[in-house]
């Protein structure tokens, strides 16, 4: 069981394993062991997350979430594999951690008075130095 937060916890029926060869320093016995690890988690169909965190998680269009739903971590930074599975979970619940939270509503704002003047002078200022450039230089 995978803890996620105090009221989320992942079974490890809904977590998927595949052990990979890992790239990387490690001599000959780099490709002999399968160290590294996949962890696939079914977000679309998982029982255990509440709808509005699989909704946030679906939202973020990370590059780790397949077509259907299904979030894919790998990690091969270690040499051992428990080392790299204990790396893929815990950045498994870090992703969803890090969806608990609903983000701020923006507050829109307008440009104050100072800041438009501040603007203003600086496009001045451009646009004086770019005159600059192309007046030809008086030859006397």
């Amino acid at each position: 069981m995978l803890t996620v937060s105090k009221n989320i916890f992942l079974p490890e029926s809904e977590l998927v394993e595949r052990f990979l060869r890992a790239d990387g320093p490690g001599g000959q016995h780099v490709n002999r062991t399968e160290s590294a690890v996949e962890l696939r988690f079914d977000v679309i169909n998982s029982p255990s997350l509440p709808d509005e965190i699989r909704a946030r998680l679906l939202a973020r269009h990370d590059r780790r979430l397949t077509g259907e739903g299904v979030l894919v971590i790998q990690s091969r930074r270690f040499r051992e594999q428990a080392r790299n599975r204990d790396d893929a979970r815990e950045r498994l619940a870090e992703i969803i951690r890090g969806v608990l939270v609903p983000p701020r509503k923006r507050v829109a704002t307008r440009p104050t008075r100072a800041s438009k003047e501040r603007r203003l002078v600086g496009k001045l200022q451009r646009g004086r130095i770019k005159q600059t450039r192309s007046r030809k230089p008086d030859i006397e």
